[in-house]
């Protein structure tokens, strides 16, 4: 009668299979994608929503001037009956439609094209600064791909500041100048006022970058304010469902 010997290596047949934690990753402490969304993304929602306010704010005003352009145009046979006047606001409202409809979709797409240059020429400059600081040079502009991605991809994220920011409302405000035609000292002061709207808004994304934890004020693992409490929950309420399920087995 043959016997059969269990190797000492393998677990014994009435243990419990092994166990896997699962680990949560952790946040970078490196300068994460602005606003936390990749370029494409970016340039999706701040095209959308600069045409939807460029839309809004154009169908309103022009709307508007063309209500007082007919009031103006029919002062002369206004209406002497409840029919009469029923007639002239349905008119008067379809003349707004008219009007208003059209260069509200024009201004929605001036806007929303003036934006996305904006945010072209910030993401422009976060990879041009991040290629410079992997190792290209104005004596050797060998292309992105023959560089260290690594660095390159560290280079960018460092990048990611509001030096960007401000350099690229100095370009949109240049470049509106220039499309308007402006003279010296009107583009001086648009530039002027691009630039600072641009570092208002750099300095807004790093504000909101660091109060998420993932730039400045971030040591080691260590996370942000804001979303610690909500961690906690988190980790309390998996660590109640684990202690259920072990209940539950027993």
């Amino acid at each position: 009668m043959a016997t059969s010997q269990l190797d000492p290596a393998s677990p014994p047949p009435d243990s419990a299979p092994p166990t896997t934690t699962l680990t949560t990753p952790t946040l970078s402490t490196s300068s994460p994608d602005r606003l936390g969304m990749p370029f494409d993304r970016r340039l999706i929602l701040a095209s959308f929503s600069s045409f939807t306010c460029g839309s809004t704010l154009g169908y309103l005003n022009t709307s508007r001037l063309a209500s007082l352009r007919f009031r103006a145009e029919n002062a002369h046979r206004l209406p002497i009956s409840n029919p009469g006047w029923y007639l002239y606001h349905k008119s008067k409202n379809y003349y707004k439609l008219k009007h208003g409809v059209g260069a509200g979709m024009r201004s929605g797409f001036y806007l929303a094209a003036w934006a996305s240059l904006f945010f072209v020429v910030e993401e422009s400059m976060d990879v041009f600064r991040g290629t410079w600081r992997a190792g290209r040079s104005l004596t050797e502009m060998e292309g992105v791909s023959e560089l260290d991605m690594k660095s390159v991809d560290s280079g960018v994220q460092g990048s990611r500041d509001f030096l960007s920011s401000m350099v690229a409302g100095m370009v949109t405000g240049g470049m509106w100048s220039a499309w308007n035609k402006f003279n010296v000292v009107t583009a001086a002061r648009t530039i002027r006022l691009g630039l600072f709207a641009g570092l208002g808004y750099g300095v807004a994304q790093d504000a909101l970058a660091w109060a998420r934890g993932k730039t400045g004020g971030v040591v080691g693992d260590a996370e942000s304010w804001i979303y610690r409490g909500a961690k906690n929950r988190m980790k309390k309420k998996e660590e109640e469902e684990e202690s259920g399920d072990v209940k539950q087995k027993e």
